[in-house]
């Protein structure tokens, strides 16, 4: 946002809460120093002293300043990084015409029905980006692999929710409107407030997430293997 003193932008840290029944709220928005360690791991340490439990699952856009404060603060809670991000980010790294075939391929990837799945596509991805000199690209696949699948230790009737950070881009990009149109706000904290008013505006609005009775079940520790619980998985007789 266009704020402060100086003519470089403020960052602002945002955390969104999926609850036990369902809602999605807003829980925390702040000015931070870009998106460093120190910056998120005071947003958690809020959160914490307000009463937040460790979160079963954070998603995150891939900065690397949100997984070194997690851990500071929440260590025990599992790290799943944004693939709208992830694809962008591969897709910098393949030429403008062959980028239509890539993203076809990576849709097969994010949206595979298990983990092997997932694995078997990502290697057809990376044959494909090796043929065509692409190496890059096959490389940055493998990076943060184990936190790029973690959504499928949860309910499959989650993944929608889980895969990427939308749920926090979609209401932003209505605020974008408002706050790119004005002129330069003189206090950080000014245009924050702004911000969260908007928000909670949206927030009324914001769809609830899908299969909510099963979000008590996530909360106390349910084991899920490729979106399936596992006592539900066939075969397996229930305890």
């Amino acid at each position: 946002m266009k704020a402060g003193l100086e003519d470089r932008k403020a960052a602002v840290l945002v955390v969104l809460a999926g609850l036990s029944d369902g809602q999605k709220v807003l829980v925390a928005l702040q000015s931070g120093h870009r998106e460093s360690t120190a910056s998120w791991a005071s947003v958690l340490r809020d959160l914490r002293s307000r009463g937040l439990r460790a979160p079963r699952l954070v998603i995150g856009d891939g900065h690397l300043g949100i997984w070194a404060g997690l851990r500071q603060v929440y260590p025990e809670a599992g790290e799943q990084r944004c693939w709208n991000h992830r694809i962008l980010n591969l897709l910098d790294r393949i030429g403008k015409k062959d980028q239509p075939s890539a993203t076809e391929l990576l849709r097969t990837v994010v949206y595979a029905d298990t983990l092997q799945e997932a694995e078997g596509e990502k290697a057809t991805f990376q044959r494909w980006c090796q043929q065509h000199g692409y190496d890059d690209a096959a490389a940055l696949i493998d990076e943060d692999w184990d936190r790029m699948t973690a959504f499928y230790g949860f309910p499959r009737e989650h993944w929608p929710h889980l895969r990427t950070t939308n749920p926090v881009e979609s209401p932003f990009a209505a605020l974008r409107l408002r706050t790119d149109a004005a002129k330069r706000f003189k206090k950080v904290e000014n245009a924050t407030a702004v911000m969260w008013k908007m928000l909670l505006i949206a927030e009324s609005r914001f769809r609830r997430l899908n299969a909510p009775q099963l979000m008590q079940e996530v909360f106390e520790g349910a084991v899920y293997v490729n979106g399936i619980r596992e006592e539900d998985k066939p075969g397996r007789l229930a305890a």
